[in-house]
């Protein structure tokens, strides 16, 4: 019996829930679908994310209208994929930030994104007519952007790590109350997408960079928010021995003259009693391993994914 495709079985409405982790400092979580977060500054909102299209995130704004009328100034993207950013209108920012990569991604790869995440993730692309077009970044940084939130409310540190999830992922850091935005950097008891993934360097540079901030709570980009130092490290570190797991099985069956189907049973295998359970792993997994077979053998970029290519490449290895 094959597998459905990706999650286009994955039809039941998940349930959401908005914390307040501290004052003006919120997260939407919802059972394993992509996180999305907001600080007020003074007399402004900054939004972190933004949801598959406008009508998915309406729904967040409303809930976050509960709390604040503040007009948006800055909606921040930590990466290009669609499903974090194509809902962007909705919000009515003043300026749109992402990181200089981010913005070539879009325009070398956005359209193709696009179609690819909608037919994969069916439920998250709730009214994808209401998709104007693309999303496009009107400020964008290369390591690291400030934002005064004005009064006594300190400072929002957007930074670059490395690469990792994709080449532009950057983080939203509040150094004052220690909470990280995490983006999908990290993945708090969710299966990692590394699909357009530099796997060693996130593996290695790129956590430590991030872990070196000292959060105190982290919102990755998906699973619940981690609350407390261990908290905090168990999340990074599970996102860590993901990668350096599949690192090791792809890299085996490499040098061994294995062939790709044979990496990706080992791989599951290698994974599936400590993460099988979490959120979009039968998924993602055919994804992953493609690329960091790719990657391993010397491709530097990941391959473009179409509607096509997901097609292929799942009934090559979940078929």
């Amino acid at each position: 019996m094959p597998k459905p495709f990706a999650s286009s079985a994955d039809t039941a409405a998940k349930e959401q829930t908005l914390e307040v982790l501290a004052d003006g400092v919120y997260a939407l979580t919802a059972e394993g679908d992509p996180n999305i977060g907001a600080i007020e500054g003074e007399d402004f909102l900054v939004c972190f994310e933004a949801l598959a299209t406008p009508v998915a995130a309406r729904k967040w704004l409303a809930k976050l209208r509960e709390h604040t009328d503040k007009p948006v100034r800055y909606l921040v993207l930590s990466h290009y994929h669609a499903v974090r950013v194509l809902g962007a209108s909705a919000f009515q920012a003043e300026t749109i930030v992402a990181h200089e990569n981010t913005k070539a991604l879009v325009a070398e790869r956005g359209k193709e994104d696009w179609e690819s995440e909608f037919a994969r993730m069916p439920r998250l692309a709730e009214g994808a007519d209401s998709v104007p077009g693309l999303t496009w970044p009107t400020l964008t940084f290369a390591d690291r952007l400030t934002i005064d939130l004005g009064g006594d409310r300190g400072e929002l540190v957007l930074q670059w790590h490395g690469r990792g999830h994709t080449e532009g992922d950057i983080t939203a850091w509040l150094p004052r109350e220690k909470i990280l935005f995490a983006g999908d950097l990290v993945e708090a008891e969710a299966a990692l997408y590394t699909g357009d993934a530099f796997h060693r360097e996130w593996s290695s540079s790129t956590l430590d960079n991030l872990n070196a901030l000292g959060a105190e709570q982290l919102v990755g980009g998906r699973g619940g928010v981690s609350r407390g130092r261990d908290a905090v490290d168990a999340a990074i570190e599970q996102t860590r021995n993901f990668l350096r797991v599949m690192i090791r099985e792809v890299g085996a069956v490499q040098q061994r003259g294995g062939t790709l189907k044979e990496a990706f049973e080992a791989t599951h295998a290698a994974l599936v009693d400590d993460y099988g359970h979490w959120p979009i792993f039968e998924h993602c997994l055919p994804f992953d391993v493609s690329r960091l077979w790719d990657e391993l053998s010397g491709v530097e970029r990941p391959v473009i994914w179409t509607a096509e290519r997901d097609r292929e490449v799942w009934a090559q290895l979940q078929g």
